[in-house]
């Protein structure tokens, strides 16, 4: 795969799960005003049937024009859908093998209080020569939106789960007129899965990514609006 040299050879090199989203930016930023790691690439998974980010709904061309806007590349992952349990870990590790042959012994997730989520990725890395790492993990969320407000990461939502949420945030920009709007049970950053987000602009960012919604869809209890480049 395809990564960005380092720069400061006394920093590990680390690899950037990346979703489109605020969490996986805002660990990016993290790493990026000052830590013992490089970001030398990002990585996504894709839903090769609709050609986007599976739960975020977000199209293939927005994660190329984000990582262009922080001028690095990215790994753009195909997976089948349905995907079962073990084409997921052929495929994963296929890519894990090519991570390690390029020099990466680090990835970076941008998880913040799942234990069951973080379990679950140190133990498909376990023995795999690479070391993931959570940078964010732990900060209390309703601080975390407000951090992450504070830097200028300017997101919007692109995916619902209304069993959670009223379907109406879905294509809101998520800002602090949104988060009073949330109801108190839902997590302010949505790690429950409340929702799902898009960042057309960051301090990291070259330039602000235009953006305008498409049509919004309801899909098993979720509800998709499509961001599409303006």
């Amino acid at each position: 795969m395809e990564i960005k040299k380092a720069v400061d050879n006394s920093k590990k090199p680390v690899l950037v799960s990346w979703s489109s989203g605020k969490d996986s930016c805002y660990m990016l930023h993290q790493l990026l005003k000052g830590s013992e790691y490089e970001p030398v690439g990002l990585f996504s998974t894709i839903n090769a049937t609709n050609d986007r980010v599976a739960m975020h709904g977000v199209r293939r061309e927005l994660l190329e024009k984000q990582a262009k806007s922080l001028e690095m590349p990215i790994a753009l992952i195909d997976l089948p859908w349905p995907c079962s349990n073990e084409d997921y870990e052929r495929i994963m590790g296929g890519f894990i093998e090519e991570v390690k042959n390029s020099g990466v012994q680090h990835i970076a997730f941008g998880d913040l209080f799942l234990e069951d989520i973080r379990a679950y990725r140190e133990k498909q890395l376990e023995g795999s020569g690479i070391t993931p790492i959570f940078p964010i993990w732990g900060i209390p969320t309703i601080r975390l939106a407000n951090e992450m407000m504070k830097a200028g990461i300017q997101t919007r939502i692109s995916c619902v789960d209304r069993r959670q949420i009223s379907a109406s945030f879905s294509g809101k920009d998520w800002d602090k007129e949104l988060l009073e709007a949330l109801p108190q049970k839902a997590d302010p950053c949505g790690e429950n899965g409340e929702f799902h987000t898009f960042v057309y602009n960051s301090p990291d960012f070259s330039a602000s990514i235009d953006i305008k919604n498409g049509d919004t869809v309801d899909r098993d209890g979720f509800v998709y609006t499509d961001i599409m480049l303006s």
